[in-house]
């Protein structure tokens, strides 16, 4: 990243962090009835990910992911491994079979903000995103089906239209706590509001 990039990411950064320090915090403390501000969930990281279910057959695909995800995230992601051999699909232990990258802090941010104010407008039709993607722990995982939804992606440069599955980590204790939190830094979720069942 150039010194304009780290400009930008430490300014967003600032921004969102100011955001969640004077507005979230003091909100879901009230919501929550949290004793302290310490208590108030915040996001830890975002990890993207994308299998790429012909790769056994084409190593070209996972690097084509690899260099996509690390352009679409402004980090280098690293190929994923296979864990077991499956005989069926041709799988050997440790084969690449997609790409990944783990994002904290700056580029967290920056990547968050990318996502809110770019990306997800660019999608077609876009009435907002489903809030059924939570694992019970407060976390929050999406799929995006085009890569191209990212203007940093080039249509006539890539081979296939893919897309990948976004996953938020946050320490929130519950789903509910979670939800809130997301929607308090700007995630567009569908609905109005998150029951809480956990």
């Amino acid at each position: 990243m150039g010194r304009k990039s780290t400009t930008t990411s430490i300014f967003i950064m600032a921004r969102l962090k100011t955001k969640y320090t004077e507005e979230i915090v003091p909100a879901l403390k009230e919501k929550f009835e949290y004793k302290s501000s310490m208590q108030v969930p915040h996001l830890i990281k975002i990890v993207i990910n994308r299998g790429v279910g012909v790769a056994t057959g084409d190593k070209k695909l996972v690097d084509s992911s690899v260099d996509e995800i690390s352009i679409i995230a402004g980090q280098r992601a690293v190929p994923t491994l296979s864990k077991k051999d499956v005989s069926n699909f041709k799988l050997r232990a440790n084969m690449p079979i997609g790409a990944k990258v783990t994002l904290r802090r700056e580029r967290m941010y920056e990547f968050l903000d990318r996502l809110i104010s770019v990306a997800l407008p660019r999608v077609r039709d876009f009435q907002g995103i489903k809030d059924k993607g939570f694992d019970g722990r407060g976390n929050y995982t999406f799929g995006v089906t085009e890569q191209i939804i990212f203007p940093e992606i080039s249509i006539e440069k890539i081979a296939k239209i893919q897309g990948m599955d976004i996953t938020f980590v946050t320490s929130a204790p519950t789903d509910a706590e979670g939800y809130e939190l997301l929607k308090a830094l700007g995630m567009p979720f569908k609905s109005s509001k998150k029951t809480s069942e956990n």
